[in-house]
Order: C-alpha cells, then structure tokens, then sequence
C-alpha cells in the first residue's frame, strides 16, 4: 500500500496516510484516458449545424422553363443545389457527436488520470480544507503555502463556499466536488488538491470497480 503525507492548510505535516494501490499505483492505460476525455469533449459540442436540402428550401414550386426548345440544360427547379438561393447537398444536419464507452474503460481512465497525479508528486493531501472567509487572497495564501504554480483543481467532498467563492474569480484554481471528478479536469490541472474525505469517498466508489 502506498503511504502519502497528510498536511493542514498551514502546510504542515500530520501523518502518514495508507492509499490504495489498485486506485492510485495502477498499470496505466493511455488509449481509454484519451478515449474518455475525447467524450467529454464531444458531450459539450451541441451538434446544432443545420443546412436547408432542396426539400426545405421555400420557393422553387414551378419549373423555371419548359423542358425543350429553350437551348438551356432542363431544369426543374430553381431550388436545386447549383441554383443561386437553391439547397445545400450533402450539408451538415444536427447529430449527437457523443459516443459509447464501457463501464470498465470509464473506470480504468480515471484510475489513470489519479496514478499519474500521485507518480508525479503532484497530489496534495490536506485534512481539511477550511478558510476563513471567501476573499479571493485566501486560496491565493493556500496556494503559495504549499508552492503551487500553475493551475490547481481543489476536490473536496462536501459543498465549500469558501473554497468555491474564493477560487472561482482566478483563471487557475477550481474546485469541485469528489463526486464531480472527472478525467478532463484532472488531466488539465497542474496539481490536485484534495481534503482527506474525498480520498476516502474515492477509494470507497471506485475499490470494487
């Protein structure tokens, strides 16, 4: 079992805690961390595109000339594609650009994104994450505590104002709820910030997966 350091927001250290191996010391699997950022990215594309077919065009109902005689290729419509104001052929139509991804795979990039968070040092483990207040200097102090550059993602298992409201106004620090974590997230931060709750509520949903 892995051990990591335990610290309050003082930056001081408090103990050793035990973490779980088959959560945070796992074999890594790149294709499925990929694979699952890659759906969430497609989950936030609306896939609204929408061109008109010559069936939705208005207009066009008469045949602009008769079909011989006239010297011009037939026409039946001036709505067809190569008319000026006619349909559009092969347009973009709405769509659903999300896809399907196993339980098993969702569960094993998470596992990935968290090793690597704990392989390279870049997991932070506090006991409780408590400020005094919701002023913007509070996380700004919190994060030059522990040396912290870059961009920080807070993960705590209960609902903190505090943490939420002060971090919410600077384009580097976030905060979310344990329940809320997810691959993108942890992939595009710099450092993860946890209270010891979260790392107890993680370990207890994903030890059976």
């Amino acid at each position: 079992m892995a051990k990591i350091e335990l610290k309050n927001v003082k930056g001081e250290k408090l103990r050793d805690i035990t973490i779980s191996d088959s959560i945070w010391k796992i074999k890594t699997n790149d294709d499925c961390l990929k694979k699952m950022i890659k759906l969430q990215g497609c989950a936030e594309r609306q896939g609204t595109a929408k061109t008109k077919n010559r069936s939705e065009v208005s207009g066009g109902g008469r045949k602009p000339w008769k079909q011989k005689g006239t010297g011009r290729a037939r026409a039946g419509s001036i709505r067809a594609p190569h008319f000026r104001g006619g349909g559009i052929a092969f347009g973009v139509n709405n769509r659903d650009y999300t896809f399907k991804i196993n339980k098993k795979e969702r569960t094993l990039a998470l596992k990935s994104a968290l090793t690597y968070k704990f392989k390279e040092k870049e997991l932070i483990v506090i006991d409780n994450i408590t400020l005094d207040s919701l002023k913007t200097s509070e996380v700004k102090n919190l994060l030059n505590t522990f040396n912290l550059i870059g961009k920080v993602l807070f993960v705590t298992k209960e609902d903190n104002e505090n943490l939420y409201m002060s971090s919410r106004n600077l384009g580097y620090a976030y905060h979310i709820l344990a329940d809320e974590i997810n691959c993108y997230d942890l992939v595009n931060a710099d450092y993860l910030v946890c209270d010891e709750a979260a790392i107890n509520l993680l370990e207890e949903v994903l030890k059976n997966d």
